[in-house]
């Protein structure tokens, strides 16, 4: 076992050089040759693109302004100070760009096999759905960016109450998506 152990040892603190090497030369990963017009997949998934980019952006969105009510008082937060308004902007146009990605041909639903929560579709009917149409998913992507576009008209104006009505429309552009994608059956069982 210990004679095992030291040629494992000595075997990776003899790559380790050699791969140092490779990648300080421009090699360190061979690439796939693709020729001109061959389509790759995108890296990431839908799930990942909304869990790491779309999602943030929009609650960042929504958490910028509010009224808020309660015991304690009442709260009217809202972006007012230049940083405030840029910082906000940067997260309108994180919104944008990752809504455009939804429309990147190729794009799988999940690289995971999770389980669905209740009333949700499984990664593969969600895929289903997006393939059989991948026009009308597309065009839900534009709504979304058309969305965060009015977030992004609404912050250059420095206007907070435009950008809480945005926040709606952000919202119901979500909800219209997921309610074909994502949950159905949720909206089934309202009925």
């Amino acid at each position: 076992m210990n004679i095992a152990m030291s040629m494992m040892r000595f075997r990776l603190r003899s790559l380790i050089p050699a791969a140092v090497i490779a990648y300080a030369c421009g090699g360190a990963a061979p690439t796939p040759a693709v020729s001109r017009g061959e389509a790759t997949a995108p890296a990431a998934s839908l799930q990942e693109l909304m869990a790491t980019r779309i999602d943030p952006a929009a609650d960042s969105l929504w958490d910028s302004v509010a009224f808020i009510a309660s015991e304690k008082g009442e709260e009217d937060r809202r972006p007012r100070t230049a940083a405030q308004w840029a910082a906000v902007r940067q997260k309108a146009r994180a919104l944008i760009e990752a809504a455009a990605e939804l429309e990147v041909p190729g794009r799988r639903v999940s690289a995971l096999l999770a389980s669905p929560g209740p009333g949700e579709l499984s990664a593969a009917d969600i895929q289903r759905r997006i393939d059989a149409d991948s026009g009308a998913f597309a065009k839900r992507a534009r709504v979304l960016q058309s969305a965060a576009r009015k977030a992004l008209a609404a912050i250059d104006a420095q206007d907070a109450d435009a950008l809480m009505s945005a926040g709606g429309v952000i919202d119901a552009a979500c909800e219209a998506c997921h309610v074909v994608y994502w949950y159905p059956r949720q909206l089934e069982d309202r009925k």
